[in-house]
């Protein structure tokens, strides 16, 4: 009878256990749900993260949006007024060619028109200088490709001029120190 006694307290015992375990199942049934809170709020939070960082990407993206606009625009405003300031200076010579040439219909004295024409000549060249751009003296120096077009060659009147710039037919010139027109010259070969 010993075996039916253990059997039966076993049976007892096991069902003291169930009872136990149901028991802390209904007192705290939200065990399984608190678990899986977690892991959806984790997936709420990446989700946040990641339209927080669209968010962000778009406001980036339109600010620059904007800015590259806004230079363009600005760009092109300025290539339009650039040349406004040197507009106005050569407008002052431009009155003063008329005035000579008004005055060159009346008058009979050549000295006199010969020398307008050189106070006129004197201000466009002193206007263009006063903006940044120099006349290069090109005769007498080494042929620099990077300043002077070759229009011929000639043969050099002695062995130290070979490869020198022998004539200028048209001077170049530099604005600050940018080559804006290479100088046409004849070079001893």
């Amino acid at each position: 009878m010993g075996n039916k006694e253990n059997t039966e307290q076993n049976v007892e015992n096991q069902e003291e256990i169930n009872n136990e375990v149901e028991a802390n199942e209904e007192i705290n049934p939200e065990k399984e749900e608190v678990e899986d809170v977690p892991e959806l709020s984790e997936l709420e939070q990446k989700e946040e993260e990641i339209s927080a960082a669209n968010e962000k990407f778009l406001r980036l993206y339109s600010e620059f949006d904007n800015f590259r606009r806004r230079t363009a625009k600005e760009k092109i405003e300025l290539t339009k007024t650039a040349g406004q300031d040197i507009i106005k200076d050569l407008l002052t010579i431009l009155d003063d060619f008329q005035r000579a040439i008004d005055n060159n219909e009346k008058s009979e004295d050549i000295e006199a028109v010969k020398e307008g024409f050189k106070l006129i000549q004197h201000k466009f060249s002193h206007t263009l200088e006063s903006k940044g751009l120099k006349s290069m003296d090109s005769l007498g120096e080494v042929f620099d490709v990077d300043k002077h077009e070759a229009l011929t060659q000639i043969p050099a009147p002695s062995k130290k001029k070979k490869g020198t710039v022998l004539d200028v037919i048209e001077p170049g010139y530099l604005l600050g120190d940018k080559v804006i027109r290479f100088a046409k010259v004849v070079v001893g070969n």
